[in-house]
Order: structure tokens, then C-alpha cells, then sequence
């Protein structure tokens, strides 16, 4: 099953025309996984007609508001559409005080649960069956954050052929064996999954920046990624701004793609200053050429690996 992302605002810092504040939805299977929540996000989450009723996780890079203040307008409008499943909340240290505020001084209720989880230290700050979220600290605000989603590896291909030797009769213990369960034969045998099956087949890895100057270490983080989504304010004439705000340029990010060995780049965050960001867009290419500039209601989809 494929994951689709959808980028429902790509402005940086102030909204234009054409771009909405940063929001981006990973949708994999009946879940919604979200990377930041500017203002206005609800009314893209509409027009995109992604829905507000799925399982959901809210990861925010920090709490500059064209990444947070559309976190209560959002909530709101759930519980006003009688939303009932749980929402999770991922972000740095303040997280919980601003929702705090936001519900008391706009006293509003909510008809779901609310799990806030504060980050304080980078690594695995989610893990679920099938995938972990983890987080590294950025070098924006004391307290920015980067987001890497990476499924975990999925059991090899299966072979028939070998399970019938093996005496495995077709049906329930095929699918255990699938799904990289041991199993016990009637007679007591036991037989593993490795036994039927191929090579552990790699999962995917989306990298989400933040806000942020370039990092030691991020080509660590982000090695390999399927899909990194990095922000891009400052085209490179305006390195020295980049640097004194907190921002990367297109050079700078097409340089950790580059070093990341990853597969796919995206810039993203782009000031209102570029109506038209196909200098931005040069600028990257000439370093890592497989590189796209995000657009609101832009959807990418990532299938299945097979090897």
C-alpha cells in the first residue's frame, strides 16, 4: 500500500496567494501523521478532503507561529464535526502550557482525547507495530525540532515451494509465516519464518527539516530516506540571512540530500519574496538534481518496496 503525502501550506513565515503556513500530511492505511500545523490548516485539510475523523498524530518542529497557531482553530473544528478518536501531539518543551492557554482563554471543549507528548531528549519518540517517529534537535530556536517517519523492515518475499517441503500445509500457517511468525507443526516442528522467506525488505523513510540551519549529523539522520522535505527560505545570495534567522538556502539543502543519499528532495518553507521559486529550484538542482518544489495541495505518493 502506497503512502501519499499531501503538502496543505508551503509558505514560509507570512501566507501568500498561493501558499498556506507550513502543514504537511504522511496518510498511511487508515492513519494521518501530520509534520507542523500553521494557521489556517483545517480549511486545507478541507479542500484537500483528507478528512478529520482518522487515526491522527500532530508532530510540530517548534512554536513559531506560521508552525502552531493553527493547532487550536484545528482542534476546534474536530470537536466541533463530533470527532472522537484520539489525537496525539509530538513537540518540543511548551507544547502542552500553549494548548493549555489556547482551551482556557478560548474555552472550548473538545468531544476526543488529547495525548500531549513533550520532547526533551532526540531519539525514538514514537514507536508503533510497523513504524518509529524520530526526532533530533534542529538549530532554529532552542527548541526546534527535525522528524524522521521510517517504517520498520517488512518480512521478505514468500516462497511456497519451500514451505511445502518443509510439510507446512497451505492456509493459516502460510499467512503466520508471511507476516514473520514462527509456527509449530503438528508434529512439534518447529518452523521459521527464514525458513520460507526472503530477505527483510526495507521500509520507507520520510525526513521532515523543520525550520533550520544546516546541522551536523542530519545526513546521519536522514541516510537513505525515501523522501526528504527540507525548508528552503532564502534563495543562496541571502546565505548570510539564512544563517542570522535560522533558515538553510537551496545549496545548503541539496547538499544534505546529496550527503544523505536519499532518494527524492523537496524544498519547502519558501519566503514570500519568490512568487516564482524557479531560482530556488536551479540553485538546488545544480547539486542534486532529483529535487521539486512543494506547492499547496501538491500529493506525492511512495509505493511499497519490493526489495
Amino acid at each position: 500500500m502506497s503512502i501519499n503525502i499531501t503538502f496543505l501550506g508551503t509558505a514560509g513565515s507570512v501566507p501568500t496567494t498561493n501558499r498556506s503556513l507550513p502543514a504537511i500530511i504522511i496518510k498511511r492505511q487508515n492513519e494521518q501523521i501530520f509534520f507542523d500545523c500553521g494557521e489556517g490548516t483545517q480549511r486545507q485539510i478541507i479542500k484537500a478532503k483528507t478528512g478529520l475523523h482518522k487515526k491522527m498524530k500532530i508532530l510540530i518542529s517548534h512554536l513559531h507561529g506560521d508552525h502552531v497557531l493553527g493547532l487550536p482553530g484545528l482542534l476546534q473544528t474536530m470537536a466541533l464535526m463530533d470527532r472522537q478518536k484520539k489525537v496525539e501531539i509530538y513537540g518540543p518543551n511548551g507544547i502542552r502550557h500553549f494548548l493549555d492557554c489556547a482551551k482556557e482563554i478560548l474555552k472550548f471543549g473538545l468531544s476526543f482525547p488529547v495525548k500531549i507528548i513533550e520532547i526533551t531528549n532526540p531519539g525514538i519518540v514514537c514507536e508503533e507495530k510497523e513504524y518509529i517517529i524520530e526526532a533530533i534537535k534542529s538549530s532554529h530556536t532552542d527548541t526546534s525540532l527535525s522528524f524522521g517517519f521510517i517504517e520498520k523492515p517488512r518480512p521478505g518475499k514468500f516462497y511456497p515451494k519451500k514451505a511445502k517441503v518443509l510439510g507446512v500445509p497451505e492456509g493459516e500457517r502460510w499467512s503466520k509465516l508471511q507476516e514473520g511468525k514462527n509456527i509449530k507443526l503438528p508434529n512439534g516442528k518447529l518452523v521459521k519464518s527464514t525458513d520460507v522467506t526472503g530477505p527483510l525488505r526495507k521500509g520507507r523513510k520520510i525526513i521532515y527539516s523543520g525550520d533550520t540551519r544546516p546541522i551536523e549529523g542530519f545526513e546521519i539522520f536522514a541516510s537513505g530516506a525515501d523522501l526528504l522535505i527540507h525548508e528552503s527560505t532564502f534563495d543562496d545570495s541571502l546565505i548570510d540571512k539564512a544563517l542570522t534567522d535560522g533558515h538553510s538556502t537551496p545549496s545548503q539543502a541539496a547538499n544534505e540530500a546529496k550527503k544523505a543519499k536519499v532518494k527524492k528532495l523537496v524544498l519547502t518553507h519558501i519566503s514570500a519574496r519568490y512568487p516564482n521559486a524557479k531560482i530556488l529550484l536551479e540553485q538546488a538542482q545544480k547539486i542534486f538534481q532529483n529535487t521539486i518544489i512543494a506547492q499547496d495541495f501538491m500529493e506525492l505518493k511512495l509505493p511499497l518496496t519490493q526489495n
